[in-house]
C-alpha cells in the first residue's frame, strides 16, 4: 500500500502521462529481478507515452490506463475540465507552472443568470495551460483505501501485482482514456500483429451501484457503454466460477473505458471489464474495499493462465 500512495501522488492527467510512465518505468526496472518472468519492454517512437511488457508466449493482454481526470487552467484562472471530475467548491489542486509549484483551491462562482464558472483561487494568474490534479491524500484503514485516483492507479497497481508472477501475457499501459481515448487502437494494432494477442482484460476500477456493492467482490461487466462479446465473457465466468473467488455481475447503461475504446476500433480484439467498485466516482475522496481489490487481483492471476 505505501508503493500505492506513491503511485497515486505522481501526477499524469490526460495528455500528461511522460511522468507518470517513467515512475512505473523506474519500478519496473527496480523490481523486475524478483519477477518469475522479466518482460520485454515495448516503448518509443510510435507510442506516444503508452508502453507494453511482454512476458514469455502471450495470449491475453491486460489493459490498464495510466492517466487521470484533472484540470486545465484557461483564460484568467478559469478551469477547464480534462476528463469528468466532479466539481466541488474547496477542492485542494496542485501543479506547477513556469513560476513554480502550486497549490490552489476551486472556487465555483455563481451568476444571476444560473450559469456558474469555475475558477481556482490565486492570487496570480497560472500560465495557460497548466495541468491541475486533486491534492493527493492518501487514508488507509484496516478496511478500506480512500484517496484521489483510485481510479486508475488502482488499476495499474493491479497490473503490477499481476506481473509478478506472469509467465506468459501481455499489460498494456495505455493513455488518454480519461479524455474519450486514443491509445489503444495502436497499441492493439501492435498485440495482433507482432504476438497474434486477440484478447484483452480492462484492468479499471468500476462504481458502487444499486446492484454493485462495496465489499461484494470485484465487478465483472457484461455491459456498461459497450457490450463485450458474450462467448468470451461465458469462458470468463466459467473460469470464475470454478476458482471460488468471490465477484458480482455488473450491468449498466454508462460508463466507458479501455474496453469500449478497443470495441470502437476496427480490431478484432475480445475484451472484459473487471474492476473492484469504489464509492465517491471521479472525486478527491475515492473509497475502494480492500476485499475487493485482493479479489481483483487474486481473479487476474487465475484468468491470465487459464485464458
Amino acid at each position: 500500500m505505501k508503493e500505492l500512495e506513491k503511485l497515486v501522488a505522481v501526477r499524469g492527467a490526460s495528455g500528461d502521462e511522460e511522468g507518470i510512465k517513467n515512475y512505473i518505468l523506474d519500478y519496473i526496472q527496480n523490481n523486475q529481478s524478483s519477477w518469475a518472468v522479466k518482460p520485454t519492454i515495448v516503448e518509443g517512437k510510435g507510442f506516444q507515452d503508452a508502453f507494453i511488457l511482454i512476458f514469455g508466449k502471450p495470449t491475453t493482454a491486460i489493459f490498464a490506463h495510466t492517466d487521470t481526470i484533472g484540470f486545465m487552467a484557461g483564460y484568467n484562472n478559469e478551469l477547464v475540465k480534462i476528463g469528468g471530475p466532479r466539481i466541488i467548491d474547496g477542492t485542494k489542486l496542485v501543479g506547477s507552472d513556469s513560476k513554480g509549484e502550486i497549490e490552489t483551491e476551486l472556487m465555483i462562482i455563481e451568476h444571476e443568470d444560473e450559469s456558474r464558472t469555475i475558477k481556482c483561487v490565486s492570487d496570480r494568474v497560472y500560465d495557460r495551460g497548466t495541468v491541475l490534479t486533486f491534492k493527493p491524500d492518501f487514508n488507509l484503514t484496516e478496511t478500506h483505501v480512500q484517496s484521489p485516483y483510485m481510479d486508475n492507479r488502482l488499476g495499474v497497481w493491479n497490473a503490477l501485482q499481476v506481473a509478478e508472477t506472469l509467465e506468459n501475457g501481455a499489460i498494456v499501459f495505455s493513455t488518454y482514456e480519461e479524455q474519450g481515448g486514443g491509445s489503444v487502437g495502436f497499441l492493439g494494432n501492435y498485440l495482433i500483429k507482432e504476438h497474434d494477442v486477440y484478447q484483452a482484460l480492462i484492468s479499471d476500477i468500476t462504481w458502487v451501484t444499486e446492484g454493485i456493492k462495496d465489499g461484494g467482490g470485484v465487478a465483472i461487466s457484461l455491459h456498461d457503454k459497450g457490450i463485450p462479446r458474450r462467448k468470451f465473457v461465458n469462458r470468463i465466468l466459467d473460469i470464475a466460477k470454478k476458482s471460488g473467488i468471490k465477484y458480482q455481475l455488473e450491468v449498466e447503461s454508462a460508463g466507458g473505458s479501455d474496453g469500449t475504446m478497443l470495441q470502437n476500433t476496427d480490431l478484432p480484439f475480445d475484451w472484459c471489464f473487471i474492476g473492484a467498485p469504489e464509492q465517491n466516482v471521479h472525486s478527491p475522496n475515492e473509497k475502494v474495499n480492500l476485499s475487493d481489490f485482493k479479489s481483483m487481483t487474486e481473479l487476474y492471476k487465475v484468468l491470465m493462465t487459464e485464458l
